[in-house]
Parts: C-alpha cells; structure tokens; sequence
C-alpha cells in the first residue's frame, strides 16, 4: 500500500494517452486517481458528460469538469488579441496558449485536495509536455510532476493493448487525425503534417469541410472593441466568450481562419500542424485595422516589437514569467483608445475589411486631407520638412564622393 494517502490528479482529456494513464496510475502507484478536464472551450453538454463517463469506467474515484473559458479569455486571449499575435505571422496559438492556465489550475486542484502528485498525459515528442512542466513547477515547485506515456515511451499500441487485456473503455479509433478543441480554434494532426509537402484533405478540415464545394453567399458583418475588448456581433452586445463561439460559428462556414503553420517547436525541431482558428484570425485582423486608425506610429512599433516577443513566451509555456505580467501591463495600456466598430465582409476565403470608425479617430482628427489638401501645415512647410528629412541621404553621397 502506497504510504502516500492523497489521490493522483491527472489532467484529462479522453483520449488515448490521458484514458490510459488513469489505470496504469493506479496500479503502480497503488493510490487513488482523480480525472481534472480544465475546459479552456470546445466541450458541450454531451461531450462533458461522455468524458465523466470515460473516466469513472477507467477507474477514477472522482472526475472533475472546470470551467475556465471567461478565465482564459481575461489571463491569455486578451492579450493575444490587444497584441495581435500571430505565430510566423499566420499561427493564432490555437490550443498551446492554454496550457499554463490548465496547469495553474491543475495545481489549484491539488492543493484543495490536499494531493502530493499531478498527472499528465503528455508524449516526450511534443510541446505540452514542455509547458505543462515548466508551468506547473513555476506554481508549485514541490508538487510531484508524472508523465508515464513520456517516462516509460509507451506508444500507441501498447496503451491500447493495455487497456483492452483489462476490459476497459478504448478511445474512438475512427478518426486518423488527432483534434484538439478550444476557445481560440483548433489544431489538427495527421500523416500530411508529419511532412511539409501536402495538406490534409478537405474532408478533414472540422469547421469548414465545405467551405468551397457548397460556398456560404457574400455576407456583410460588424464587430464593436471597447478598449481593445469585443462587445458586439452585428450590434449585438455579448460576452467576450459568447462573441468568440458566435464568431467561430458564423466565419468557420467560410474557412476564415484555415491554414497549415510551420514553425519552431519548443523543443528547437521544425513542427507543422494544420489549424482553425475562424474567431481568432477574424477578431486580430478587425483588431489591428481598428488600431491603425487610433495608435499612433511609435505605439504600433513598440507594441509589434513586444507582442512578438509575448508569443513566443506563451507558445513556450512561460506566460506565467514575470516578464509577461509586464508586458501584459504594456498592451492593456495600449487599447485605452481601441474603441470602435469595423465592418467587414466574408466570402469563402476570405474576410474582406470594408471600414473602421472610432470617436478616437487619428484620420478625422486631421485638417489634412492625405493626397489632397494641406491642413496644420502649409506648403513651404512640407518643402521645408522634406529637405531636412534628405538631409542625413545628402551629407552621405557628398562625403562619398557623390555617391550614396
């Protein structure tokens, strides 16, 4: 008998890793095993209750179902958005981003539990395991960390195996794509991403299987930002969450969102994964447009500079470093003026930004007109500013000798 009377809190999500784990926890480590799903989105009423079911048939004592989602929008999405990241300019970190949140609350579980030991699923070939150590030992240095399908390399076949010589409920083998669901989009795994050559077929695609063969018609959308935050779908007020599973829904039918990243995994290899992420590319395209029209120049530079630098720590499962907290400050500061309502179109493809409007206007604060008319200055002033701006290009082609 194990002389550690506390329960294992295993982080779960029902698949084939995390199902496995639940039995072979208990049988080596003779203790009890309490199932966490920390649900960052993507999880209805039925799903929910599918992944209690699986869990308690696994032989968990207890599963616990936390819900997250308006928690992951308020520590992780707002910022994402406020700083307009994308990952190699076109990933939104669909489910990475998550991950420092569900071990903060992995954690919390443990410490309500009184529980020694944490659990995870996580193989030694991606970056979950990475962020799921790295966050669960900046939160509690003195919690127990397991990880039995990356400790011990079990493989597929062997997990299945196991729990089959056992009785036990198998994962759904239908599918040969590994999905994973949340708030901000989803990633999708298959043979085709293991290489950089082809796309996963159309069929595969979740939101958007028939974008293109039964195309949605042209349709015409707005969204509203107050401070950086988005309030309104076509002038309908909604929470943050229920505005970004509207969004997902309604730009999803239209493969907004939809590509393949190829990037830098934690670890330092190449990685692909296909993703989509409708919400997220729709949200940060109005987003940065409406900035354009608000922030100053030096304001957009220093926040792409930062933002860029956020990404990479989120994606590395660092967000709960203090560096973040700071730049985090940065950007919330940053979206003061980020109020307005842009208007764009969709189309299969493509989401098309008609117009921006703002009480906090750059543009109509002007008396200039751009290409047109003079305003705070007049003629003789831009003679006079484009001279002194060639001044520095001058100096150098007379020092050079008449060359540049």
């Amino acid at each position: 008998m194990s002389s550690d009377p506390s329960p294992i809190i295993l982080a779960f999500s029902g698949g084939l890793d995390t199902s496995f784990c639940v039995p072979w926890l208990k049988e080596n480590y003779d203790r009890d095993v309490v199932t966490a799903t920390i649900d960052t989105g993507g999880i209805d009423d039925d799903a929910a209750a599918a992944l209690e079911e699986r869990a308690l048939a696994l032989g968990a004592v207890e599963h616990l179902l936390i819900d997250c989602k308006q928690d992951y929008f308020d520590t992780v999405i707002r910022h994402l958005i406020a700083g307009n990241v994308l990952r190699g300019n076109a990933y939104p970190l669909c489910v990475g981003a998550e991950r420092g949140l569900q071990a903060a609350r992995l954690a919390q579980v443990a410490t309500d539990r009184h529980a020694t030991t944490v659990a995870h699923g996580c193989t030694a070939a991606g970056n979950d395991q990475v962020r799921f150590e790295v966050a669960l030992r900046t939160l509690s240095p003195n919690l127990e960390v397991l990880a039995p399908v990356r400790d011990n390399s079990w493989v597929r076949e062997e997990q299945l195996a196991y729990l089959e010589s056992r009785g036990l409920p198998l994962p759904s083998q239908g599918s040969t794509y590994s999905i994973n669901r949340g708030l901000w989009g989803i990633t999708i795994g298959g043979q085709e991403t293991l290489t950089s050559e082809t796309s996963i077929p159309d069929d595969a695609w979740v939101l958007s299987p028939n974008a293109f063969s039964e195309p949605q018609l042209e349709a015409r959308h707005t969204l509203e930002f107050e401070h950086g935050i988005p309030i309104a779908l076509d002038d309908e007020p909604m929470s943050a969450v229920e505005l970004i599973e509207a969004l997902e829904i309604l730009a999803g039918r239209y493969a907004i969102g939809r590509g393949i990243h190829l990037g830098d995994t934690v670890l330092g290899t190449k990685g692909r994964v296909a993703f989509e992420a409708p919400a997220a590319i729709a949200l940060i395209t109005a987003h940065r447009e409406l900035e354009k029209l608000v922030l100053s120049a030096q304001q957009i530079r220093v926040k792409d500079s930062v933002a860029q630098i956020y990404g990479d720590l989120v994606h590395e499962g660092k967000q709960l470093d203090l560096v973040c907290a700071d730049i985090e400050a940065m950007l919330e500061s940053s979206q003061n003026r980020v109020c307005g309502t842009v208007t764009f179109t969709l189309k299969p493809g493509n989401l098309f930004i008609n117009g921006i409007s703002s009480p906090f206007s750059l543009l109509a604060a002007s008396k200039g007109v751009y290409g047109e008319a003079a305003g705070e200055w007049t003629p003789a002033d831009a003679l006079g500013y484009a001279r002194i701006l060639a001044l520095p290009g001058s100096l150098q082609t007379r020092a050079g000798g008449g060359k540049p």
